[in-house]
Formats: structure tokens, sequence, C-alpha cells
């Protein structure tokens, strides 16, 4: 184990942790926005549970990702799942807040059940490019890389947790989270392999399709939620 305390494994480790904080801004947001709506108890429950496992799986991701990244369709695929998540989690912000605050122990159980698989999924999608630059900064060290994204977990949970805490005190928080997500997921859609050919064609490509991405996911998110207002008795 001397190499546990050699200059490398510090500077690797020190890149891994920095690089996966700078990449991980909207994964937070993913958690702040899946997780408000729970009860404090199953809060802090799913925001650790679904950051650690967010790890586990980004490390098994880590081995098989260029290979991955050349699939084509494989980020259209990804960024549809993404514009899907981003309008569930806008389209419920109201109904799991006001399950949260009725204390509703079924529904409860449900929506934390729902928010983990909803953190999960979307770190998989969202780390598909960040896993590279993780990977090249651990140099093929597997436990250097598990130990470099593990000791970012308590940043992610902070990051999360205060975010949750704003988006209590201005929704319009959450709205811009929504938004974020949006973005993410038509930027990863048209950096799918298969449309290069439009993407060289037409460079602006990829900052209309993230702007696409974010309004649509607001707008259908908010018809879902008024949607939702106006059929309940």
């Amino acid at each position: 184990m001397n190499w546990t305390v050699g200059p490398d494994f510090w500077i690797g480790l020190i890149q891994i942790i920095w690089i996966d904080i700078i990449l991980s801004g909207d994964n937070a947001v993913v958690i702040a926005l899946a997780a408000r709506s729970l009860p404090p108890k199953r809060r802090k429950q799913a925001v650790i549970l679904g950051a650690g496992g967010a790890v586990v799986l980004r490390v098994l991701l880590i081995l098989v990702a260029t290979q991955l990244l050349e699939l084509p369709y494989l980020r259209i695929v990804g960024g549809l799942l993404l514009l899907w998540i981003g309008v569930g989690l806008m389209g419920k912000n109201e109904e799991g807040a006001g399950a949260a605050e009725r204390g509703d122990a079924a529904h409860g159980q449900s929506t934390w059940i729902a928010a983990v698989r909803t953190i999960l999924i979307a770190d998989v999608v969202m780390s598909l490019d960040n896993v590279i630059a993780v990977a090249a900064a651990a140099g093929g060290d597997i436990v250097l890389l598990a130990i470099g994204l593990a000791g970012s977990i308590p940043l992610v949970i902070f990051g999360s947790t205060l975010l949750m805490g704003l988006m209590a005190r201005l929704p319009i928080i959450a709205v811009l989270g929504a938004a974020l997500i949006g973005w993410v997921g038509g930027e990863t859609l048209v950096n799918d392999v298969a449309l290069t050919g439009w993407r060289q064609a037409m460079p602006w490509l990829r900052y209309a399709m993230a702007a696409v991405g974010a309004i649509g996911v607001v707008l259908i998110g908010h018809l879902l939620q008024r949607r939702r207002v106006s059929v309940k008795p």
C-alpha cells in the first residue's frame, strides 16, 4: 500500500475530486429537484442513497464509457430520457410538496423510491461525457478512481441540500433547475455520433437544441402541473 502515500496518488485524487465537483453541478440539481418534495427524513435518505449509488454506477460506467460513447443513437436515447425526467420533475413539484406537508406515509414511500430511481438514471445519462475526464485523471487506476469519486459525495450532498433550501424559499430556482436538465438533455441528444454530420453543417444546432430542451421542459412541465391541479377534486 506504499503507493497510496506517493505524490502521484494524491495529485490524481485531488484532480478526480475537483473534476467531479465541477462536472456534477447538474447532478446536484437533479438530486435537489427529485428529493425536495419528500418528507424531511426520507429526503435525507434519498439524497445520501442517490449520491452514493450514483458514484457506484459511475465507476462501472467508466469501465465501458469510451466504447459506449461511440455507439450511434445512445446519446439520443439518453437525451430524450433526460427531457422526460425534467418534465416529470417540473410537473409534479406542487403535488409532491403537498404530499410532503401532509405527511402521507404511503405516498412518501412511493415518491422516495421514485426519487432515488430518478437520481440514479439521470446521473448515469449526465455522466456519459463527464466520466471520460474523470477516467483520464485516474490514469486507469480503479482504486484511485473509486476513492476520488467517493470523496466528492459529501460535497454533492451539501450542494443538493443547499439547493433544496433555496428552492423552498425561491420557487423560481426549481424552474431554473428543470430548465437546466432540459438544456443538458437537448445538448446530449444533438451530440450523438449519428448526428455528427448535422453538427458540422450547422454549428449552432447544439445550442439551439439545448435551448429548445430547456424551454420545452419548463413549458410542458408547467402545463402538466396546471392540469393536475385543475383535475383535483
